[in-house]
């Protein structure tokens, strides 16, 4: 009755108004539209959603000093407008990292600043929020995503290999947000083939997501067709402001609240690709098809298997999706307690007339690991490892991240 009382709350309070939007939540709208708009997704979009938004967590603190800054060698500002930093901050990254959006990027610019009183405080704060982007732009300038990808696919001379390359193998390299390393958290190995644990996820992947699965029910059907990767980042961002609103965060909040999801979001794909990469595990098309090659008697080799999902050009272990959901929900649950109850729709980013209900942030994260089980592209152990990995990345931040400054 707890939770649910506490989801009537939050749904009255959206509705009546109580909720709005701030400079904050604000941009991270904005930043979805120009990534939409540019058709960028991924690890690319992880890094361009840090950036704006430890570049707005930091101007804003130079301003109220309520968060230590991820950059703390500029000076404060305190007689600046927090919110005309903030504002400034993340449209130079935005028009920096996508020129081509700019038309976008300066009509929510100009609403921001249409929305604070002219002044010192509004000047002071503009030069301010571009000091401090330009400081995050140059402290990312080196961090590895534009080097050259020089992955080497393994084979034997003269066995052909698929020549697609993976995508951004280089991440796997990057300079990670807080982290020590990109191997920080890299969990032991995927199970071993003979095993009863491989054996087990095996046949849930072989059962339940195949193309022409008969096990697979229509409702989970419709729940692999929902999530493509481009959905997935954007649900978390939704999730998160919703909650912000509901609670009423302050400027200062808000801004710590998006700048550790975003970091850890980013995080999740370096230290994932760094684990991908070390292990190259097999994807479940590849070891469905080759079963009985494996060494194990559970598992019967189906030489026609296809996944209902595209499998996508890197290894599977562990899983992406896994990992962002257990960060997501460990950064969400530091700030606004154990399992919030979240009423809200996810929208498809393609075709707004689809949509999908959640109450909580756990149901949210059960079907993001689901989907990938029945859309036949991961194994279970996977999820698991994934999702134990997003946590730890949550906590690490957290405890070492934008903490209070009194």
């Amino acid at each position: 009755m707890k939770h649910v009382a506490a989801a009537l709350g939050i749904l009255a309070a959206l509705s009546s108004g109580a909720a709005r939007a701030d400079t904050v939540t604000d941009w991270n709208r904005t930043s979805i539209e120009v990534l939409k708009a540019a058709n960028v997704s991924s690890n690319p979009a992880s890094r361009s959603l840090a950036m704006v938004h430890v570049a707005m967590s930091d101007a804003i603190n130079a301003v109220q000093d309520r968060y230590a800054r991820y950059l703390p060698d500029l000076p404060t500002v305190p007689s600046a407008s927090a919110e005309a930093a903030a504002a400034a901050a993340a449209r130079q990254i935005l028009v920096q990292l996508y020129p081509n959006q700019k038309a976008i990027v300066e009509e929510a610019y100009g609403a921001s600043l249409k929305a604070i009183a002219d002044g010192p405080a509004k000047i002071e704060g503009i030069a301010l929020g571009e000091r401090v982007a330009a400081a995050v732009q140059a402290d990312r300038a080196s961090d590895g995503t534009n080097v050259p990808d020089t992955y080497r696919p393994v084979t034997t001379p003269g066995v052909w290999v698929p020549t697609a390359p993976p995508l951004f193998a280089e991440y796997a390299r990057v300079k990670p947000w807080a982290l020590k390393s990109a191997d920080q958290f890299r969990p032991g190995p995927p199970p071993e083939l003979g095993s009863a644990l491989y054996a087990r996820d095996y046949n849930e992947t072989k059962n339940l997501g195949g193309q022409k699965s008969s096990a697979r029910t229509p409702a989970q059907t419709d729940a692999v067709k929902f999530w493509t990767q481009i959905n997935i980042g954007p649900a978390w961002q939704t999730a998160a402001r919703e909650l912000s609103a509901a609670k009423g965060l302050g400027l200062a909040e808000n801004a710590r609240l998006f700048a550790l999801l975003n970091m850890g979001v980013a995080n999740t794909f370096i230290t994932d690709w760094d684990a991908k990469f070390a292990y190259n595990f097999w994807r479940p098309v590849t070891a469905i098809r080759n079963g009985d090659m494996d060494g194990n008697e559970a598992t019967e080799r189906d030489p026609g298997w296809v996944p209902m999902n595209a499998t996508p050009m890197h290894p599977e272990y562990p899983s992406q999706a896994a990992i962002i959901s257990g960060l997501a929900v460990g950064i969400l649950e530091a700030v606004f307690g154990p399992n919030p109850p979240i009423p809200f729709t996810a929208t498809d980013m393609a075709n707004p007339r689809l949509t999908r209900q959640f109450q909580t942030i756990a149901q949210l994260a059960d079907e993001h690991n689901d989907v990938r089980v029945w859309g036949g592209i991961h194994f279970r152990n996977s999820l698991e490892v994934g999702r134990d990995m997003g946590r730890k990345i949550a906590t690490y931040l957290v405890d070492n991240a934008i903490k209070p400054t009194r």
